[in-house]
């Protein structure tokens, strides 16, 4: 990997972290397009662990705002989806797994924009949770599903408890991973050098978090997301 490829991964990832710690999500849809078409070979186990890197440090900054009712049904659907995202990964050629990532992006992009809420009912909440499990182990875009059913809370209790899902969720994706050798020396090399762009962006989402409308941050990221899936695709196709 060239000096340059690595500055537009890096970036990459510093927007996505502070995407993540403002909003909740977002690690995923917006790194793993230009993860994508830089070295698809990084994906999904990189963007994995530097995502847990952010949960982790977003949950020790949201923990008073944190209500963890119903993550526990949650979590309960995201282990069979987790080892579901694992199998079909191993199974998926790089092509494939590139064309399901941009069209898991467009999606979450197209609910995104409608505002569909389903209600963080029990059923709902342990769909989302085997949705995500299963999404973001195979391509690293997990947040779409729990999103949709957590919109209704708002500000730090929704980062926090978004972050608390995806801290158990991405441990269990990387641990599945590794189990079917999907994780490898080059993703976590890769890891190693991208934590210091990863602490950046969640710092940056601190200063974000009190000057810049969440509303917009969510708009800018989500036409960047879409950006980035389109050129993906274009990419595969021609």
């Amino acid at each position: 990997m060239s000096g340059a490829e690595f500055a537009i991964i890096a970036f990459a990832v510093f927007l996505a972290s502070c995407m993540q710690a403002s909003i909740g999500f977002g690690m995923g849809m917006l790194a793993a397009p230009v993860v994508a078409l830089v070295d698809p070979g990084l994906l999904p186990g990189t963007l994995i662990m530097t995502a847990t890197v952010v949960t982790v440090m977003v949950v020790w900054r949201e923990r008073d705002a944190l209500d963890l009712s119903g993550t526990g049904w949650a979590l309960a659907g995201r282990v069979p989806g987790t080892i579901a995202g694992a199998l079909l990964l191993v199974v998926l050629p790089e092509r494939g797994l590139s064309l399901l990532l941009a069209a898991v992006v467009l999606a979450g992009v197209v609910f995104a924009t409608l505002g569909w809420a389903p209600p963080p009912r029990r059923r709902n909440l342990a769909v989302a949770g085997a949705a995500s499990g299963l999404l973001g182990t195979a391509t690293s875009i997990g947040g779409p599903p729990m999103a949709l059913v957590m919109q209704g809370s708002k500000g730090a209790q929704l980062r926090g408890n978004m972050s608390a899902f995806f801290l158990v969720g991405s441990t269990l994706s990387v641990a599945v991973l590794a189990a079917t050798g999907s994780v490898h020396r080059e993703s976590a090399v890769m890891f190693l050098l991208l934590i210091p762009a990863t602490v950046l962006g969640y710092v940056a989402s601190r200063f974000v978090n009190r000057h810049l409308d969440a509303a917009r941050l969510r708009r800018a990221s989500i036409t960047v997301s879409c950006v980035g899936a389109l050129m993906l695709i274009g990419q595969q196709l021609l």
